[in-house]
């Protein structure tokens, strides 16, 4: 690959990466429950959302290995045991956050007072079904850069 492709493909990992904890600490704010809610109360008293940045550090380890194996292939290592290392973390870091994913379906389907979990259930399945698409992909690339190597 070009050296700018890759440039132009690791801004757009990093934006991604800021995009998703812009709307992480942002997100808790509009919600319904807590447009009158205080700081205190929007981050202290809700255990879901500390569920939610706990399970969000898979998603973050994966696009910092996506950020470092785009280097790699920067690099022209690109059929490397670093770059192998990186791809099994992101394959990691997908299963992680699918499992993630599910305990917080979980927690949205038993606890549903009066609220409509239908918003949450599908942005779930948008996740789960992007995180399976990225582990397959990563299994795939993972084996052909060990035909390479062997």
């Amino acid at each position: 690959m070009k050296q700018r492709s890759i440039i132009f493909l690791q801004v757009v990992v990093v934006l991604i990466g800021i995009g998703a904890l812009v709307f992480l600490l942002w997100e808790p704010h509009i919600e319904g429950r807590n447009i009158n809610s205080t700081v205190w109360e929007i981050y202290f008293n809700d255990p879901f959302l500390a569920f939610a940045y706990f399970a969000s550090i898979p998603f973050f380890v994966g696009i910092y290995n996506c950020f470092k194996l785009l280097g790699f292939f920067g690099k022209d290592k690109t059929f490397s045991n670093e770059s192998l290392k990186s791809l099994r973390i992101i394959k990691l870091c997908a299963i992680a956050t699918i499992f993630f994913v599910f305990i917080g379906e979980i927690f949205i389907l038993a606890n549903r007072e009066n609220e409509d979990p239908s918003g949450g259930v599908f942005i779930g399945l948008l996740i789960v079904t992007a995180s399976i698409i990225i582990t397959f992909l990563s299994k795939k690339f993972e084996k052909i850069i060990l035909r390479k190597l062997a």
